[in-house]
């Protein structure tokens, strides 16, 4: 069964390489690493060449200004039966694709737990789950969402539902989350597998502390909610 890793870079010259330097000795040779830039300004595309791997798989010169945009380019040009995300700067722990394969093979979706660190690795929260309450269910998800999207794997067989993204939905996480809660069956693993960089630069706000208002929050859960019944009507009248 192949594995496709997909992940979105822009401006991420800094972190990049450890986390390709992690994810890579847990692949196979028929493996891939898909990343799409959005047209980083920096040396991202540069430090990515020089490690010079035929499982990666650059798409450049992607002109989105958008990280829902590019995770769903480097999505679409996947081609492993599992797919995981990762975002350009956290790190991989070292048993993370062996920990949770075994659970794809019984689940849709599966997120698993991180630590939660600063730019320098200093720990700053041992468990995400633990601090976010996170559990499966799609009212509690849909409510205050805790599918991270970097600890996300998944079947292809989930795209068929999610795919398109709607252009409106805020981050992928959440769409991704919510249509496996719909369509298919999640699993939350209890271990954590990846060390979540929290540096001030980030582009979601992922533990931190949501800067929107009360009501615009309402507002695009009504959105959000429309989106998803529109979903299941369009793929139930296929």
């Amino acid at each position: 069964m192949k594995i496709s890793v997909c992940m979105a870079s822009y401006n991420g010259e800094k972190y990049i390489r450890q986390q390709i330097d992690s994810i890579l000795p847990q692949l196979g040779e028929s493996d891939e690493l898909i990343i799409s830039d959005d047209s980083s300004t920096d040396d991202t595309i540069s430090v990515v060449k020089s490690i010079n791997d035929n499982r990666i798989k650059l798409i450049k010169d992607q002109k989105f200004k958008s990280p829902v945009s590019n995770f769903e380019n480097a999505i679409k040009n996947a081609t492993g039966d599992f797919i995981f995300l990762c975002d350009q700067d956290d790190i991989w722990q070292p048993n993370k694709v062996e920990s949770v394969l075994p659970f794809l093979k019984q689940y849709d979706l599966v997120v698993s737990d991180c630590k939660i660190v600063d730019g320098d690795l200093n720990i700053i929260e041992d468990s995400f789950f633990k601090k976010m309450h996170s559990s499966t269910g799609f009212w509690k998800n849909f409510v205050k969402n805790r599918y991270l999207g970097c600890c996300m794997a998944f079947r292809k067989e989930v795209l068929d539902n999610a795919l398109p993204f709607p252009p409106q939905i805020a981050m992928h996480d959440i769409w991704l989350g919510l249509c496996a809660e719909l369509f298919g069956h999640p699993f939350f693993l209890n271990e954590p597998l990846v060390l979540y960089r929290r540096h001030g630069n980030n582009a979601s706000f992922g533990s931190e502390k949501s800067k929107y208002t009360l009501m615009f929050k309402i507002k695009y859960r009504i959105s959000l909610l429309k989106m998803l019944i529109k979903r299941k009507n369009e793929l139930k009248n296929k």
